[in-house]
């Protein structure tokens, strides 16, 4: 460790989320540190340490893998017996008590590993905001105070989840884009398992192609949020870390407003040469996200396979282009465009009282430049769904997944060559193949 820069401390002071012990054997030379929210999670913490161990070693002795095991007080006593089987897991590689193959494998990996306790009676996550966001800003505020300032490479904040497993080439990847493109935020690409043929594999198909289509949406209409934003991908520098005010800490969709306060000051990359594989299980550990999708699916209580009708993209597209543009309009001219463009677009502005607030700007911004800032800050990802929802609840009503996928690979002049043998849900192969698809382009 090294003494920290002012902009460090300044953040630390003011939004750090507490000192927080951390137990670790080695915190020298420090320049990476990958953040692992984990809430009983014994069996995939092996799973990902397995991963972990079979990277490529260069940045190893560079790069701490921290692990904030948690949970509040009211936690279920098995979720608590399950986070004490993995803090002593942890423990026992950090402090290297070889008693197995596993143990012995993950150890001479060299692998720095470390362990914040945010579970343990006395340590709870505070009942208020328990959850994977403080869980996830515990580790990366921590992080401030571990890195070595005094080397010349990016001091990266690297998420990843305890259900997750990566690529070999998952570290070195991810280091070398940020140090040679200067990347001051990015995404890595992710892909979930669909081998199997059973319900689970046609849930998380069905999922992920929501997913994707929603980004292959906003690419088509040019949002500047136009990106994943799954916990599991999420890397940033310090720096910009510390300019967005750090990790928030929701107990769901930490993720998506995490990404979108980068995507508001940042070109977010997406690093596409290497992947992570998420969990494909269901889970009660959010209230909404890849688990409990796969819940809903398998408990068949709604009609999954239908997505927002493409009109909506084509909607957002042409409002896009002049909300957009090097144009400033008033407040009124810009819901006679939206009229214009379709009534429910100036209806919804109105409902986000876009009158008042886009005056507000106007009347209180000194220049051209700073409100054309102001233009992505106001239409954000967060407006941005909520006009999509918006649409398909007065006017655009959702249709079948897949000739909704047919339809925007035309607007955009896509061709997957793709033969689908029935009108509706196509079997399994077919649809792998879509995602497969789907894949390749966002």
């Amino acid at each position: 460790m090294s003494q920290l820069p002012e902009i460090v401390r300044n953040y630390l002071t003011k939004f750090s989320a507490g000192d927080q012990k951390i137990i670790c054997d080695d915190l020298s030379g420090i320049d990476n540190v990958i953040v692992i929210p984990t809430i009983d999670e014994y069996q995939n913490i092996i799973s990902l340490l397995n991963s972990f161990s079979e990277m490529d070693r260069k940045y190893f002795s560079s790069s701490l893998f921290l692990f904030v095991i948690n949970n509040s007080y009211s936690s279920s006593e098995g979720i608590k017996a399950g986070n004490k089987s993995s803090i002593e897991l942890i423990s026992e590689i950090i402090f290297k008590i070889n008693e197995n193959d596993f143990l012995n494998k993950i150890i001479k990996s060299n692998l720095k590993i470390a362990l914040i306790d945010a579970s343990s009676s006395g340590n709870e996550l505070p009942e208020k905001d328990a959850g994977v966001g403080l869980a996830r800003k515990i580790g990366m505020d921590t992080a401030l105070n571990i890195f070595n300032y005094n080397s010349s490479l990016k001091k990266l904040l690297i998420c990843v989840d305890a259900d997750c497993i990566v690529n070999k080439n998952y570290l070195t990847t991810i280091v070398s884009h940020f140090n040679l493109n200067n990347f001051q935020a990015a995404v890595v690409s992710f892909a979930h398992d669909i081998s199997a043929d059973d319900e689970i594999a046609k849930a998380i198909i069905c999922y992920e192609t929501f997913l994707r289509y929603y980004v292959l949406g906003l690419k088509f209409a040019d949002s500047p949020f136009a990106l994943h934003t799954l916990g599991s991908t999420m890397i940033c520098d310090v720096e910009s870390y510390i300019k967005v005010d750090g990790m928030n800490k929701r107990k769901a969709a930490e993720d998506f407003y995490f990404i979108e306060k980068l995507a508001k000051q940042f070109s977010v990359q997406t690093i596409n040469e290497t992947t992570i594989t998420p969990s494909s299980r269901s889970s009660w550990r959010v209230p909404f996200g890849t688990g409990q999708r796969v819940n809903r699916f398998l408990q068949n209580s709604r009609n999954e396979y239908k997505l927002f009708d493409p009109a909506s993209f084509e909607i957002l597209n042409k409002w896009l282009r002049i909300f957009n543009s090097q144009n400033i309009l008033t407040s009124l001219e810009y819901l006679a465009e939206a009229e214009n463009i379709h009534i429910e677009l100036k209806n919804f502005l109105i409902k986000r009282n876009f009158l008042k607030n886009w005056d507000s700007i106007t009347q209180s911004t000194k220049s051209e430049e700073q409100i054309q800032k102001q233009k992505i800050f106001w239409f954000d990802g967060f407006n941005t769904l909520k006009l999509i929802h918006h649409l398909r609840d007065t006017s655009l009503p959702e249709i079948n997944m897949y000739e909704a996928l047919d339809k925007l690979f035309s607007l955009m002049n896509l061709n997957p060559e793709i033969k689908k043998d029935k009108i509706g849900v196509p079997d399994l192969i077919i649809q792998k193949k879509y995602l497969t698809y789907l894949r390749g382009i966002t």
